[in-house]
């Protein structure tokens, strides 16, 4: 082991972990928690938070992640219904099957449309009858809605702030045969707190090892990597086959942490990958495994800013879409098993966010009040 590693820094960039026949699972020798190599060193404040800093300086567009396209699907009884940034919004589907969005409040005595109901792919009112069709009515305007298959994004304009763009940034994505979950969670605290957490990689198998183990910190952005090797490059690392294009995370090539870690599958058997962190825009964190199994697979964390809640303080809706794929010929069974999956990938996304959250809960705690060591 050397000095990098033991200290949590950054490794030699050696090889990714390999594409091997048979299963991808490995046996690792257990290592109690506390004989880990300490990673605070490495972790340093200034590093995160310029990170953040970047991420924060990239265009959204004006774009928001709403919800899970499945939650807003064609014969729901309802609209579906979220406060974007002290907005409130309905998004259902109209009888083509598209996506249509608008504010959630009905502009004949301010209803609460969220709970009306959609018939024939007609919003109508339940306090009065008024019914939209998605067109813009006195004192009602829809809002530009995109659904990428996975998500469904709003453009708020009058929150964003920014110069809109015509099209949400959607991260590179697997091809066709993946399978997608989202897991949605809330927490006390700002999507700047969600981002930094994401952008600290050292604390995955310390804080969660439950699920990762032998996490190593190969390169991070601007850093020259241990043992003589250099900090990530342009395009170094992107997944086999997946070229950049308008609209995906192209423009944070070279800004990447890149990590070394093994998924716990059960007991001592492991699957070890190689992923890079990028943040493509200001609340979104994408995570991409670029070595071993499952190569091309994403997991894309979205913070959406909700609105202050009953105490004042802002929310903020955690919306992870996990999109994974496989070359492997067994992967068929995954796709076909994928509405029995969905719950499971759910289950230990949620698993996850239980404890980040409490990290990006406690960080807005100490920012909010002038005590953030960072």
């Amino acid at each position: 082991m050397n000095s990098g590693t033991a200290s949590g820094g950054t490794a030699g960039r050696g090889t990714p972990p390999g594409r091997r026949r048979g299963l991808p699972l490995r046996v690792r020798r257990p290592e109690p928690w506390e004989r880990q190599a300490p990673t605070w060193r490495a972790a340093r404040p200034g590093l995160i938070a310029a990170a953040v800093k970047r991420a924060a300086a990239r265009p959204s567009g004006n774009w928001y992640v709403l919800g899970a396209s499945r939650e807003i699907a064609a014969g729901r009884a309802r609209p579906f219904g979220r406060t974007v940034a002290g907005v409130e919004v309905i998004a259902w589907r109209g009888p083509d099957g598209e996506v249509r969005a608008g504010q959630g409040s009905c502009p004949h005595l301010g209803a609460p449309l969220g709970e009306s109901r959609v018939v024939c792919g007609t919003v109508v009112c339940h306090w009065h009858g008024l019914a939209l069709d998605g067109r813009p009515f006195a004192g009602w305007e829809p809002f530009p809605v995109h659904d990428d298959g996975v998500l469904v994004w709003v453009r708020l304009d009058t929150v964003g702030g920014e110069p809109p763009l015509e099209r949400p940034v959607v991260p590179v994505r697997p091809g066709r045969g993946a399978v997608d979950a989202v897991h949605t969670a809330v927490g006390r605290c700002e999507p700047e707190d969600v981002v930094a957490n994401r952008l600290d990689p050292w604390h995955g198998a310390w804080f969660h090892p439950y699920s990762f183990v032998g996490l190593t910190v190969v390169s991070a952005p601007g850093e020259e990597a241990a043992g003589g090797g250099s900090a990530v490059g342009p395009g170094e690392a992107r997944a086999a086959g997946a070229e950049p294009g308008p609209g995906t995370d192209a423009a944070v090539d070279g800004d990447a942490f890149v990590v070394d870690v093994s998924f716990r599958v059960a007991g001592r058997l492991v699957v070890p990958v190689r992923a890079e962190f990028t943040a493509p825009g200001p609340r979104t964190v994408v995570m991409r495994i670029t070595g071993g199994e499952g190569a091309g697979s994403v997991v894309e964390t979205h913070a959406t800013p909700l609105g202050p809640g009953p105490d004042g303080s802002p929310r903020t809706a955690v919306v992870e879409a996990v999109v994974a794929a496989s070359d492997r010929p067994g992967f068929a069974v995954a796709r076909t098993a994928a509405p029995a999956l969905r719950p499971l990938i759910r289950w230990a996304s949620g698993r996850l966010w239980r404890d980040d959250l409490a990290y990006a809960e406690r960080r807005w705690l100490l920012r909010s009040t002038g005590r953030f060591p960072g």
